[in-house]
C-alpha cells in the first residue's frame, strides 16, 4: 500500500500586521495636493486611528499566508458526515453575485422586482416536484427554523381542528436538533428505539403511537445513513392515529431523483439548500430551509406567499391561516439564487446522478474501510457509513485519536461521536464531487491510521504534528474557554 501524500504546508509564524509595520511604508501613491489645506481643530479631530505603515506586497502576503492555515472544501475532501460539504461550482456563486439580483432591496415593490419574484416561483415549483410535494415555502431560512417551521405548520393544523395534543415521537437516529425544534412548540419529544438493523420498525412507532401524540419527525435517510424502508407504514401508523408525519430532508442528496416522499406518507419535509443544492455550509455562514408540504397544510404556509396571474409574479398576504412570518423579509435570497442555478445546470437526470454516486461513493469507503473499522450495520448504506473505534479500543486509541491523525495526511477529519447510537462513531459522507482517485487515497490514510493504532499507537495519542496547531488540551478548553481570539 503506498503512502498518500500529506501536504505539509508553510506553517509560517505570522506577525501581526501592527508588528511588519515601518513608518514611511505606503501601498500606494498619492497624487499632488491642488487644494489648500485646511486641518481641523485638535478638539474636533482627535487622534487618528492607529493603521500600520505597510506596503502592497506585506499585506497581499500577510493575508494570503493567514488563508493557507485554513481547510476548506477548496483546498482538500471534507468527509464530514451528515452535513454533506460538497464541492459548489462556482458559476452558482457568480449568479449570486450579478448587479441586478444581489442589488436589490428587498422593499422595492412587486413591479420592479420580477425577475426575483419569478426565481422564487419556479424554485419553489422545482422544489415541489423534486421532492414530490404539493406546496413550498423558502422563508425559513435555514434548516432548523426549518424543523421549527414544519413543527408550527403542524400546530396550526390541529389547531384549526380544535385538536390539542403534547407528544411527539423522536427516533434515536434523527438529527440532534428536533428535540429542541419540537419542545419550542410545547410539545414533548417522545424517543424511541431502532432495530436491529438501524432503521425504526413499524411495531416500535405504533407501542408509542396514542391519542395525545401530534406525530412523528423522522430523518430519512437517518443519521446512521441508511433508508428508513417501513416509511410508508410507519406513516400510515400515524396518520390512522390522527398524528402527521415531518421528515427532516437535510439527507435529501442521497434520494433526489430516488424517492417521491409526498408518497411515501410524508405530510411536511424541510430542505437545507446550504447542503443538497450547492451553497457553502458551515461556519455560521447564510442557509436556506424551505419547507415542503402535503396540500392540506399549505393554507397554514408563512406569508407573505408569491402568487402569478397572467405572468405578473406578486406577493400575497392574504391566507388567514398562515402561521405569520418567519424572517424579516422573504428568506435568504441569495442561497436562492445558488439553488436555482444549480437546479437549472444539472437538470433532472443529472440531480438523480448525483444521488446515485453519492450513494455509490459512500458504500464503496464502506467496503474498503470495514476490514480494519468496525461497521456496526454491515448493509447497503446511502450517503454516508458510520464505523466505530471497536477495534482500535482494545489498544487504549479512541476515534478522536484516529480522526486528530487523519488531518497529518492533509485530511479534513470525518463527523465523529455522532450519531449517539453508535458507541466511538465515525460518520463519513463523500459526497457524489470526490474523485475516484481522492476517495482512494483518503481510505489508504485510513488503512494506515487504523494500522498505526495497533502498531505505533503513540503516533495517534501525539496527533496531529504536521498542522500548525498540534493536539490541544480539550478539557481544559471547555473549562477555560478563550473567546477573544
Amino acid at each position: 500500500m503506498n503512502k498518500p501524500l500529506a501536504p505539509t504546508g508553510l506553517n509560517l509564524d505570522e506577525p501581526l500586521l501592527w508588528e511588519m509595520g515601518n513608518p514611511g511604508r505606503t501601498g500606494f501613491s498619492m497624487p499632488p495636493c491642488d487644494v489648500e489645506p485646511h486641518p481641523l481643530d485638535d478638539d474636533i479631530a482627535g487622534e487618528g486611528p492607529d493603521f500600520p505603515d505597510l506596503n502592497e506586497m506585506g499585506v497581499v502576503r500577510h493575508y494570503t499566508r493567514l488563508s493557507q492555515w485554513n481547510f476548506g472544501v477548496d483546498t482538500g475532501m471534507y468527509p464530514l458526515g451528515s452535513c454533506t460539504m460538497k464541492y459548489n461550482p462556482k458559476i452558482n456563486e457568480k449568479c449570486s453575485q450579478l448587479a441586478g439580483l444581489a442589488g436589490l432591496h428587498p422593499m422595492l415593490p412587486a413591479g420592479m422586482t420580477q425577475g426575483a419574484l419569478r426565481l422564487m416561483a419556479e424554485l419553489e415549483r422545482f422544489l415541489a416536484e423534486i421532492t414530490g410535494m404539493d406546496a413550498v415555502s423558502l422563508q425559513p431560512a435555514a434548516g432548523a427554523q426549518g424543523e421549527l417551521a414544519g413543527m408550527l405548520l403542524i400546530h396550526s393544523y390541529l389547531k384549526s381542528r380544535n385538536v390539542t395534543r403534547n407528544k411527539i415521537i423522536i427516533p434515536d437516529t434523527a438529527h440532534g436538533t428536533n428535540p429542541a425544534s419540537a419542545a419550542l412548540c410545547g410539545y414533548r419529544p417522545v424517543r424511541i428505539k431502532s432495530g436491529d438493523e438501524g432503521i425504526l420498525t413499524p411495531d416500535a412507532v405504533q407501542a408509542v403511537m396514542d391519542e395525545d401524540t401530534v406525530g412523528i419527525m423522522i430523518t430519512n435517510p437517518n443519521t446512521l445513513g441508511l433508508f428508513e424502508a417501513h416509511i410508508k407504514a410507519i406513516a400510515d401508523i400515524v396518520h390512522a392515529g390522527g398524528g402527521q408525519v415531518y421528515c427532516d430532508g437535510a439527507n435529501m442528496n442521497a434520494i433526489m431523483g430516488m424517492v417521491h416522499m409526498g408518497k411515501s406518507g410524508v405530510d411536511v419535509l424541510h430542505l437545507n439548500l446550504h447542503k443538497t443544492f450547492s451553497a457553502p455550509h458551515g461556519g455560521g455562514g447564510p442557509g436556506a430551509g424551505p419547507v415542503c408540504v402535503a396540500r392540506h397544510l399549505a393554507p397554514f404556509l408563512p406569508v407573505p406567499r408569491i402568487l402569478e396571474k397572467d405572468g405578473v409574479y406578486h406577493l400575497s398576504e392574504d391566507f388567514p391561516q398562515s402561521l405569520g412570518r418567519l424572517h424579516s423579509f422573504f428568506g435568504n435570497f441569495g442561497v436562492m439564487i445558488k439553488a436555482y442555478a444549480y437546479i437549472l445546470s444539472m437538470g433532472g437526470e443529472n440531480l438523480k446522478k448525483a444521488s446515485q454516486l453519492a450513494v455509490l461513493n459512500a458504500n464503496y469507503i464502506k467496503e474498503k474501510l470495514k476490514s480494519v473499522f468496525h461497521l456496526p450495520y454491515d448493509r447497503p448504506c446511502m450517503h454516508e457509513c458510520v464505523f466505530s473505534d471497536k477495534f482500535q479500543r482494545e489498544h487504549k486509541i479512541t476515534t478522536l485519536d484516529m480522526a486528530k491523525r487523519l488531518m497529518d495526511f492533509g485530511f479534513h477529519p470525518p463527523t465523529i461521536y455522532f450519531p449517539l447510537v453508535v458507541d466511538g462513531a465515525m460518520m463519513i459522507e463523500p459526497t457524489e464531487t470526490e474523485s475516484l482517485e481522492e476517495i482512494d487515497r483518503f481510505v489508504a490514510a485510513c488503512r494506515i491510521v487504523a494500522a498505526e493504532a495497533l502498531e505505533s499507537p503513540d503516533l495517534l495519542r501525539g496527533a496531529p504534528k504536521r498542522c500548525k496547531v498540534e493536539r490541544l488540551d480539550e478539557t481544559l478548553a471547555c473549562r477555560q474557554p478563550c473567546l477573544v481570539g
